[in-house]
């Protein structure tokens, strides 16, 4: 804020101050009385900024992150669960066991969670699904002619189907569930847990590395939308190997404030020697809709990480609906854990180099140069300065280099020729891992597989790994494509994808002797990058606009 707002500010102030007769006043003998007559809004409102925590922000804009619905928020919390869960695990290079839980709350449990007693309608019109005597005759009608042609075809042989519901039902008719994910990972420190899970943009994953996580919000956005929809805290509970003793952690967020707010925080006594994280976490969501996602999810997770062990299960009160799937390790070979690299030149913004300029432990401009990105060795910063003119020195400090030559440097980094990145610090899961986890959950009568060389887009190494697959249990006809990015699995906006544009318009399958349409076809394709260029705020697909995934893809 400059000296000119200041002054607006208190003056502003001041007049506030004043009496209205007093301002009627100064406005009628500046000329300016009219001014003053109208609406209350102008000193006050122009001089009052509201600022938005990253909580609210994200509370606010929910969609961007993958919590568009209950049915979508509910497959967004399990998967952000599952891959904080793989990436502790891995981290510690130790084989994932991780347990999933969804649990079904009743309304009447959820209101006594809450300590909200359960209260009969009165004013039955007052409500939402309110049905009129006309539409019940109608209603009743209506299932009385169904009955009547299902006792026809049950006479005749034919197949007899259960009723529609044809009632509809209200808005305030919310389903909640409680998501437990436990994991056998590194754990978390004692005391950084309330700012790991209760504080958005905090974290320990903003170097540049490949990274499943989309947003970096992880469990954080589903304490968010539990805030928002059921306002019941999230509890956490951690060890770390070595550790006597197990965190247990209850909190939720103020979400305005942006920071934890803990209800909860003690240590308690680790007799079994456990060590990784259980989050517990209490949400509206919708099972029905999002029930087949979340199970093709889990398949496709295990697909891509057959050294995981995966047991899911979903509890209700209705047992019919109860349901136990686990997803077997097939192999103890686990992908190299993905190594921090630094920048490419050609791949930097000016705000970039200017926090790397900031952070830099670096004295002068040619060790900068030489320490902060990839592919710069010392000829090369020599030959980079002697072009950037004669305002630049190799010995110049670099904490003196103003707003106008970081802007040359940026230009040249644009403009000069670099040797590409390496793939040396990605991680993808390999042929032998890919072959397996589809051997191990598709039992197809011939599969086949294929890994890219490492090449590079706008400075960023990446890899395209990629198998077909012939026949199989559950495997429907025709083209099945499964599309992994970072080792994560992308099942919604299929259609404008790369993978599946490539797989469905750009291969000729006749030409291999495979029928399109009766074949049972499974695709699979994984790309993995520091960068993945995702389509649209919920990076959920990757568009065939970027020439050189769009070539690697292609076979």
């Amino acid at each position: 804020m400059n000296t000119s707002d200041d002054e607006a500010i208190a003056a502003a102030a001041e007049t506030k101050k004043k009496t209205p007769k007093a301002a009627a006043a100064k406005g009628k003998a500046t000329g300016k009385g009219k001014a003053a007559a109208g609406p209350k809004t102008s000193a006050k409102e122009s001089s009052l900024l509201k600022q938005k925590s990253p909580a609210e922000f994200f509370a606010e804009n929910k969609n961007i992150a993958g919590f568009d619905n209950p049915g979508k928020s509910l497959y967004t919390t399990l998967r952000e669960l599952v891959e904080n869960a793989l990436d502790s695990a891995e981290s510690i290079s130790e084989l994932p066991e991780i347990e999933i839980t969804i649990e079904e709350i009743t309304k009447t449990k959820f209101n006594t969670m809450i300590g909200l007693v359960d209260r009969q309608r009165v004013d039955e019109a007052l409500y939402d699904d309110f049905e009129s005597e006309k539409a019940r005759e109608k209603r009743l009608a209506k299932e009385a002619r169904f009955q009547e042609s299902q006792a026809k075809n049950a006479a005749l042989g034919k197949k007899v189907k259960d009723a529609p519901s044809v009632r509809g039902k209200g808005r305030g008719e919310a389903a909640f569930f409680k998501v437990t994910c436990k994991d056998n990972g590194r754990g978390m420190p004692h005391d950084d847990i309330p700012n790991m899970l209760g504080r958005v943009l905090s974290g320990t994953k903003y170097g540049l590395r490949q990274t499943r996580g989309k947003f970096g919000l992880g469990a954080k956005m589903a304490l968010i939308w539990s805030k928002m929809s059921t306002g019941l805290p999230i509890e956490i509970k951690s060890s770390m190997k070595g550790q006597n003793y197990t965190s247990f952690c209850r909190l939720d967020i103020d979400i305005h404030k942006n920071i934890p707010h803990v209800h909860l925080h003690e240590k308690r006594e680790n007799k079994t020697h456990w060590h990784g994280a259980e989050i517990e976490v209490i949400i509206e969501g919708n099972w029905t809709t999002h029930r087949s996602k979340i199970l093709h999810y889990m398949r496709q997770m295990a697909v891509i990480t057959p050294y995981a062990q995966f047991l899911f299960k979903f509890l209700s009160d209705a047992a019919d609906k109860n349901l136990t799937i686990k997803f077997t390790r097939r192999t103890d070979v686990m992908p190299p854990v993905p190594l921090q690299t630094k920048h490419h030149p050609s791949a930097v913004d000016l705000l970039l180099i200017k926090r790397l300029v900031a952070e830099t432990t670096k004295q002068n401009l040619l060790q900068f140069l030489q320490h902060e990105f990839v592919n710069i060795s010392k000829p090369h910063a020599e030959r980079l300065i002697g072009e950037m003119g004669p305002d630049f020195s190799q010995k110049m400090a670099v904490k003196s280099l103003t707003s106008q030559q970081l802007v040359r440097i940026h230009q040249l980094f644009r403009q000069a020729k670099f040797d590409d990145p390496s793939g040396n610090c990605l991680s993808p899961a390999g042929e032998y891992n890919l072959r397996l986890g589809i051997i191990k959950e598709l039992h197809p009568d011939m599969v086949a597989t294929h890994a890219s060389s490492p090449q590079v887009f706008e400075g960023h190494p990446f890899i395209v790994e990629a198998g077909i697959s012939i026949g199989g249990k559950d495997v429907k006809q025709g083209l099945n494509i499964f599309r992994f990015a970072n080792r994560i699995p992308l099942l919604f906006e299929q259609g404008a994808d790369v993978i599946t544009r490539t797989a469905a318009k750009r291969i000729s399958w006749s030409s291999y002797k495979i029928n399109q349409q009766q074949d049972k076809i499974g695709v699979f394709v994984s790309i993995v990058s520091t960068k993945i260029p995702f389509k649209g705020t919920g990076k959920e697909y990757i568009g065939d606009d970027i020439t050189e995934i769009s070539s690697a893809v292609k076979p």
